[in-house]
């Protein structure tokens, strides 16, 4: 049984973080130790098949060699110096995301929440400063998820995150997902933004309707408002193409990033074009760890292994054989209402809670999870086999058939 650095048995690890940790998560009782591409194990040596990802972090897997490898080389050259300096991993990580994207220029940060700070700052400031001052609205959907910290917060598009932290952040319209002609309603003389997640991850796994992202981009240039994708959770290859917007022809002015762009390691990043990102000048924004060279030396190595190992072209084809798996249990068992996805971030709907079945799968050495109470969402590494899709398959059988 593993210990930790303190001699503390896996259990009783557990309770020391019942004992000291701010109770913020309810956590499975497990503590993992270890991780190895779709695997991880727990203090007791239990093997697990992880179709969490991190939340979709682990892109590449757990412990990517390559990943190991950056960490491992640059944590001997420089772990942290200030923005006040260039930083060479930095650069060299800003200009793979402007080469494979709309972008001209980024800004580095910790977090997906953070980069959305960034993206609803550079809104307001580019908007002022362009129309004026009355210009500080920003429409965000029903259902959406942006983040922790008091900007996202009032940014996301579901109640259950507000509870007790009101007053939110004045200056955000919520509307529905998927209706163009809401947010047409919802335009104001005030509106300088619509934020929107091209695929809703948190929300339940929702996707765009045919055109509607296109439409969105055409009714925000005809009224002179920014478009603003926070692919946090989508982006960096989770939907087959690096980014999700390029399933769809129609690129925002700013985009956000974080969760995979590293593959663990805590990083964000805010992209934009370059006459947006003249809103902001020296002393106007700042991040204490962004883009310091641990992280930006591993997410160089991240999109560098995305783009040149197949691994998109195999997250389009997994994701196909999951969708198509999960429909057929769909046509099995009645309680499964619906099924959707693109690429590898899939869920399935069901008519009750889905907590149980977490559980079950958890009993059964499957991480699988569930948002919007009853969605079960799937969020593999994108290197995943048929192999480890059908033992997963297997499990679900097993667990839905004692309903």
């Amino acid at each position: 049984m593993a210990r930790g650095e303190h001699g503390l048995k896996g259990e009783e690890l557990i309770q020391e973080g019942a004992n000291f940790l701010v109770n913020t998560y309810t956590r499975y009782p497990i503590l993992l130790v270890r991780g190895e591409g779709m695997k991880v194990w727990d203090s007791n040596g239990r093997e697990y098949l992880d179709f969490v990802g991190g939340i979709a972090v682990c892109n590449l897997g757990h412990c990517h060699p390559k990943v190991v490898q950056a960490l491992e080389e640059q944590a001997r050259r420089l772990i942290h110096c200030s923005n006040l300096y260039h930083i060479g991993p930095q650069v060299e990580l800003a200009r793979r995301l402007c080469e494979h994207s709309f972008g001209k220029k980024v800004f580095f940060c910790n977090s997906g929440a953070e980069a959305n700070e960034a993206a609803i700052k550079v809104a307001r400031k580019y908007a002022k400063e362009r129309y004026g001052e009355q210009k500080y609205e920003i429409i965000t959907m029903e259902g959406s998820f942006h983040g922790r910290t008091m900007g996202a917060l009032s940014a996301t598009g579901q109640q259950k995150f507000h509870k007790g932290f009101e007053p939110l952040l004045p200056g955000f319209k919520y509307v529905p997902f998927n209706d163009l002609g809401a947010v047409k309603d919802a335009i104001s003389p005030n509106t300088c933004a619509v934020m929107v997640e091209p695929i809703q991850g948190e929300g339940g796994v929702n996707l765009p309707s045919p055109g509607y992202l296109k439409e969105l981009r055409e009714l925000c240039d005809q009224k002179g408002i920014l478009l603003i994708y926070d692919e946090v959770q989508v982006g960096m290859g989770r939907t087959g193409k690096l980014f999700a917007y390029q399933h769809y022809e129609a690129p925002p002015h700013i985009m956000t990033l974080a969760k995979s762009l590293a593959n663990g390691v805590p990083i964000g990043a805010m992209v934009t074009t370059e006459e947006v990102a003249q809103a902001l000048s020296p002393g106007s924004h700042a991040s204490t760890f962004g883009g310091n060279p641990m992280a930006t030396r591993v997410g160089c190595v991240v999109i560098d292994t995305l783009l040149k190992d197949d691994i998109l072209q195999n997250c389009q084809q997994m994701g196909d054989y999951f969708l198509t798996g999960l429909l057929e249990l769909k046509e099995r068992y009645d309680f499964i209402k619906e099924v959707r996805g693109k690429g590898l971030i899939i869920g399935a709907e069901l008519e009750f809670g889905g907590k149980e079945i977490v559980e079950r799968c958890l009993e059964r050495g499957f991480l699988i999870n569930c948002t919007m109470d009853r969605v079960l969402r799937f969020l593999p590494p994108l290197i995943i086999t048929r192999k480890e899709i059908d033992l997963l398959f297997a499990a679900l059988e097993e667990v839905f058939s004692e309903k």
